[in-house]
This record gives C-alpha cells, sequence and structure tokens, in this order.
C-alpha cells in the first residue's frame, strides 16, 4: 500500500484504458438518465388511471411520446454537432 502523500503512477496504457472505462460509465449513466426522464414525462403525459391492464390509447400515447422524445433528443445532438463543427 502506498504510504500517505505518495501518488500512484499509472501507464499511459492504464491511463487509456481507465479513460475509456469512465467514457463507457458516464454513456450508461447518460443512458439511464435519459430512459428515467422519458419515463417520468411520457408516464405523466399519457397515464391517467391505472388498471389492471393498459388499455390501447395509453399504449398508443406511450409509443407517440417515447417516439417523439428520442426524435427530439436526436435533433438536439445533432443540431448541437453541426454548431459545434461550424465553430471549428
Amino acid at each position: 500500500m502506498a504510504a500517505q502523500g505518495q501518488q500512484m503512477q499509472f501507464s499511459e496504457q492504464d491511463q487509456r484504458e481507465l479513460a475509456q472505462f469512465l467514457e463507457a460509465e458516464n454513456a450508461k449513466a447518460r443512458i439511464q438518465q435519459t430512459v428515467h426522464e422519458m419515463t417520468d414525462v411520457c408516464w405523466n403525459k399519457c397515464i391517467f388511471k391505472i388498471n389492471n391492464k393498459m388499455d390501447r390509447s395509453d399504449e398508443s400515447c406511450l409509443a407517440n411520446c417515447v417516439e417523439r422524445f428520442l426524435d427530439t433528443s436526436m435533433f438536439i445532438v445533432k443540431r448541437l454537432e453541426d454548431l459545434r463543427s461550424s465553430a471549428v
């Protein structure tokens, strides 16, 4: 175990692997956050009463809500990428 005050030194390969791991974990967290947000928004928009079975209007509303959410998210990402590439 390293003494207090000493820092561990990682090789360049270890640093790259750690950076890749952290980026993958951050991507997973972003996906989970998006799913959570989408669930909240679409549930609140589409589900007014809870029964034993979802009716077709609820299913249709949820499907449309998710599609619009994804379409909007993709539009925003593409727009930000276009703005970033035009600024460079």
